[in-house]
């Protein structure tokens, strides 16, 4: 096989992971004709088809899929060679794809960004904000450099890193500030508001207040903290939501907050990486960057 190529195996991956033609031809920046002439092509070296094809999407075959995991090896081998020679070359970081989830993102990544840029002038830096599963998917794939999420991952390919702990608090209607704050085997009576499936925020909240599948007529899901905070206001329920998420998410919700005893539902915020990556030296100097931020932001919304 002399003929196959590194740019046709990203086509490929592309192709795999999007399933549309169109949209990963957007991603490859190539038009939609020139990816499927090259898949076309990949095909014909390989001697078996990869995908099969439906007007509209593709589906991998089952060598396909099989060779996807072997393509994938690959590409984050290649990947890290890059990485390698940017980490050899550079005392500091050029480029910084970063993954970062929801309940994470809009509240610290402004700060971290700034810190970012202060500590490795010319820094080049992608965002990409999804859950868990999938920061996790594609770092191990070579597609991230680092993660921001909450601890444990519990990944045998990846390294964490710990950087700072908050707390989870409650928020009511803002009628209902002075009462007591309820115990949380109360709370399962209580309508409780949480994130839609696959975020790990839900879990950890179902977790404290030891609600089960048993009860799934007095939850009711949002897509994000803020549709959570505004359906608090405006009546229907109770939510809980991060520490961080406070300042932003309450200034135009007239609801109320209130802190558990303790010890308070609280989740760990850290940075994971792959045990393979060349770069951890300066991920380790971009993790204290994140807990400059994270001190940043707790002293701003303590001022507030």
């Amino acid at each position: 096989m002399k003929n196959l190529t590194l740019k046709q195996l990203r086509y490929f991956e592309a192709l795999a992971r999007d399933g549309r033609f169109r949209r990963a031809a957007d991603a490859c920046a190539i038009s939609q004709p020139a990816l499927s002439m090259q898949i076309k092509e990949l095909e014909q070296e390989l001697g078996s088809e990869l995908f099969e094809r439906s007007a509209r999407e593709v589906k991998l075959t089952p060598f396909g899929q099989t060779f996807a995991l072997r393509v994938r090896e690959i590409l984050r081998a290649v990947d890290e060679l890059g990485e390698f020679a940017r980490a050899s070359r550079d005392s500091f970081l050029t480029r910084l794809r970063i993954g970062i989830i929801p309940t994470i993102a809009p509240y610290l990544l402004p700060t971290v960004i700034n810190d970012l840029n202060n500590t490795f002038a010319g820094i080049q830096i992608e965002v990409r904000e999804t859950q868990t599963g999938k920061l996790v998917q594609e770092l191990t794939q070579g597609q991230l450099d680092m993660a921001i999420v909450a601890l444990p991952v519990s990944e045998a390919s990846l390294t964490e890193l710990e950087l700072f702990r908050e707390e989870f608090v409650l928020v009511r209607r803002q009628e209902d500030g002075d009462k007591p704050v309820p115990e949380r085997e109360a709370l399962r009576e209580m309508r409780l508001l949480l994130l839609e499936e696959g975020h790990c925020f839900r879990d950890q909240a179902l977790s404290f207040c030891k609600v089960g599948p048993a009860r799934p007529r007095e939850i009711m899901e949002g897509s994000s903290l803020s549709t959570l905070v505004q359906m608090v206001g405006a009546g229907i329920g109770i939510t809980l939501i991060p520490e961080m998420a406070v300042a932003v998410e309450t200034r135009s919700a007239p609801v109320s907050i209130a802190r558990f005893p303790s010890p308070p539902p609280s989740r760990t915020i850290g940075m994971v990486w792959r045990n393979s990556t060349p770069m951890a030296k300066q991920l380790q100097e971009v993790a204290e960057a994140v807990r400059r931020s994270a001190e940043t932001m707790r002293r701003q919304h303590a001022r507030g």
